[in-house]
């Protein structure tokens, strides 16, 4: 009892010393931690040895890490700053470590754009697949779900594109790096307004209100039945709004 006693009484001091020893004023500390000012010089040549280990494994990798990233791409870069990030600033840790982790991460990455190149099934398990977000102006809500882009998203990508509503829309599509790809119908019909709902004094440049009413959740244009309550065949809905062409 009194041995443990002595060593938490001595584990206790120096953890105070070590507390003691952090100061706010403390300089030299702040700017250069422990090690040496030296290591200042030896951090030139590491950071342009891991500048050029870094652009040698993009090159090697393709030309389409200069392009948007899939998820391998993204996968590889994050592992190769994981991989380059200690060495550079840790004087205890060699540089060769970093080069052999970049040379498996490079060889993984052609490897697996081999296999992807002739293979659409092992492509679409790696990088997934496009998904339609809107066909012929009718929101594609199991897509929607899928990809878990936002109601407000898909909007502000099509007013971007100066659209105005669904009706003018043949496809929009998520392309497996996120990118959208927005096909144009060649005759517009009427469609749900795509402005937010707040903008109430918002006035159509090109478009008009039309008679024909279109549901409120999905775009679907309501069917002509005597006057009677009529459920949205595509999503069930029974709110409808009025349409813009």
């Amino acid at each position: 009892m009194q041995r443990n006693g002595v060593g938490r009484s001595v584990s206790l001091t120096k953890h105070m010393q070590q507390n003691q020893a952090i100061e706010l004023n403390d300089w030299l500390r702040i700017l250069f931690g422990s090690t040496s000012p030296n290591f200042l010089v030896e951090i030139v040549f590491r950071a342009f040895f891991i500048y050029l280990v870094l652009l040698v494994s993009m090159r090697l990798m393709g030309k389409r890490m200069a392009n948007q990233l899939r998820r391998n791409e993204m996968a590889a870069m994050v592992s190769l700053a994981a991989a380059v990030g200690i060495p550079l600033l840790d004087s205890k840790r060699g540089l060769l470590a970093a080069v052999v982790i970049a040379i498996v991460i490079v060889s993984i990455q052609r490897l697996i754009a081999h296999l992807t190149q002739n293979n659409p099934r092992l492509e679409a398990i790696t990088q997934d697949v496009p998904t339609i977000l809107v066909e012929n102006g009718v929101l594609q809500l199991s897509g929607i779900r899928l990809t878990l882009v936002t109601r407000e998203r898909l909007f502000a990508q099509l007013r971007s594109n100066s659209l105005e509503h669904l009706g003018q829309v043949k496809r929009l599509i998520i392309e497996p790096n996120g990118e959208f790809t927005l096909i144009e119908a060649p005759e517009p019909v009427p469609g749900l307004p795509v402005t937010p709902t707040w903008d109430t004094d918002f006035t159509p440049l090109k478009s008009q209100p039309a008679r024909e009413p279109v549901c409120l959740r999905c775009g679907t244009v309501k069917p002509h039945t005597d006057g009677q309550a009529e459920v949205c065949l595509t999503c069930g809905e029974q709110h409808w709004v009025p349409a813009l062409v």
